[in-house]
């Protein structure tokens, strides 16, 4: 590759959306290399730059990785993200989230590169005592994985004053959807988020869509959550970075709509877009589901710019959809173009 091309270390650039934000970094004229062990990741979506293959917890690998290429930031997508999981087993969690980011950021301060970009959420906030959620809303998180991601916050927090190094942490709500021109997408293994799993639905691989709920204090009596587009998401990761580099300012913003969509919405969302029926089981409420989650992201709208342009639900499903057929079309052997 051109070493006097500036590169971004994606860390956890062959998951969802971590390649969706490659693909953002190659249209920037940057390039993105992607660090991934390929555990939930794929190697058929890193697409727009290297794959260096290893583990964040192998700090040989990550300094090779510094010195195999120009990087002069870091993005840092890569952690368990499974709440239920995370309670069951906080030790993974704490050893992969927080354990091994502090490898990573000992390795930036080794390699002199001062800028990252960190993929945090919404649970960090727990329970929220009001919404729309700002930034500025108490963060007190309900399971080992909000608890990991807030970790990790006030770590790089602490390794600015201490060493300089720059942040820009970055809390998403609910993540969906998929490139427009369908050359990534969401592709877990398992798969637990709603909208790929109604897809599955409308696609015949699963008989009903579960409805964990549907007494609590909404509309409709299902919960509220605030999708925003993944496509979106990559955009505020290259606006935030920009800045950082740019500045040297580091920030934290929330990533949402600033809307919200119930369980049932979605459901009749991908009715319309998938113009097939989607049938429905309602079981109890899970525990620590609050009832409405929805963001406010007018600190990203106002310091960086960014505006989410897949506002609707419908739009959102239409690419999800698009994706999803094609994911089920393919070989057991993988991915294709």
């Amino acid at each position: 590759m051109n070493r006097n091309k500036k590169a971004v270390l994606v860390v956890g650039g062959a998951g969802y959306i971590g390649s969706h934000t490659c693909m953002a970094i190659a249209a920037h004229g940057l390039t993105p290399v992607c660090f991934d062990n390929l555990i939930s990741g794929h190697r058929e979506l890193v697409k727009w730059g290297p794959l260096v293959v290893g583990d964040l917890a192998d700090r040989v690998a990550l300094r090779k990785a510094f010195e195999d290429y120009p990087i002069d930031s870091v993005m840092h997508f890569a952690a368990h993200a499974y709440v239920g999981e995370s309670v069951t087993n906080p030790a993974r969690y704490y050893q992969n989230n927080v354990a091994n980011t502090l490898g990573l950021l000992d390795c930036m301060r080794a390699a002199n590169v001062n800028s990252i970009v960190f993929s945090s959420t919404c649970a960090t906030y727990g329970v929220p005592t009001s919404v729309p959620i700002a930034e500025d809303h108490p963060q007190a998180p309900i399971n080992p994985y909000g608890w990991s991601k807030l970790m990790v916050e006030q770590i790089l927090k602490d390794y600015e004053h201490a060493y300089g190094l720059r942040h820009a942490v970055l809390r998403y709500f609910n993540a969906a959807g998929a490139d427009p021109e369908g050359k990534t997408g969401e592709w877990h293994e398992p798969e637990t988020h709603l909208i790929p799993l109604v897809l599955d639905v409308a696609l015949g691989k699963l008989p009903a869509i579960t409805v964990f709920g549907d007494d609590y204090p909404t509309p409709d009596g299902t919960c509220i959550r605030d999708y925003i587009h993944v496509t979106d998401l990559a955009a505020a990761h290259m606006l935030a970075l920009d800045r950082l580099l740019a500045t040297g300012n580091s920030l934290i913003c929330n990533l949402g709509n600033g809307r919200g969509f119930s369980v049932r919405e979605v459901i009749a969302g991908a009715t319309r877009v998938t113009g097939m029926p989607i049938n429905t089981v309602i079981s109890s409420r899970r525990e620590g589901d609050p009832a409405i989650l929805v963001g406010d992201a007018g600190t990203a709208k106002a310091i960086l710019g960014w505006t989410p342009h897949f506002d609707s639900i419908d739009a959102i499903l239409a690419t999800a959809w698009a994706w999803q057929q094609k994911l089920f079309a393919l070989p057991k052997t993988g991915l294709k173009e």
